[in-house]
């Protein structure tokens, strides 16, 4: 589930930068505010990166999704972006944790082959 979903977090990183981009050219917020939010936003994927396993990671990986569609109020791509992104949170977690078992499964096999 980690790789996944670091990756999917590391997509995100690239995609917060160049929506700080876009946003920068608004006139209704300035660029100290872009900057702080999308540097905020930018720390926290990378961060999360290396806090999936641990409890509340896969929460506060939700709760970046969330602000991605949200922003979509000051950059109107980002709420196809979140939607999509969201998806993509969504499946790492799901498929990743079918993978995770798939791998406990074959390790447990795979000692008892060389135990019997």
């Amino acid at each position: 589930m980690r790789t996944l979903c670091a990756s999917t977090l590391i997509g995100e990183f690239f995609v917060i930068g160049f929506a700080g981009l876009v946003a920068m050219k608004s006139d209704d917020v300035s660029m100290a505010a872009v900057w702080t939010v999308c540097g905020v936003a930018m720390l926290l994927s990378l961060l999360l990166c290396g806090m999936i396993t641990r409890p509340g990671g896969t929460q506060l990986g939700w709760a970046l999704q969330i602000a991605l569609i949200a922003g979509g109020f000051v950059v109107p791509a980002m709420f196809f972006l979140g939607v999509l992104f969201g998806g993509l949170w969504w499946a790492s977690i799901h498929y990743g944790r079918k993978i995770d078992e798939a791998k406990a499964r074959w390790a447990a096999q795979s000692a008892e082959a060389d135990a019997g």
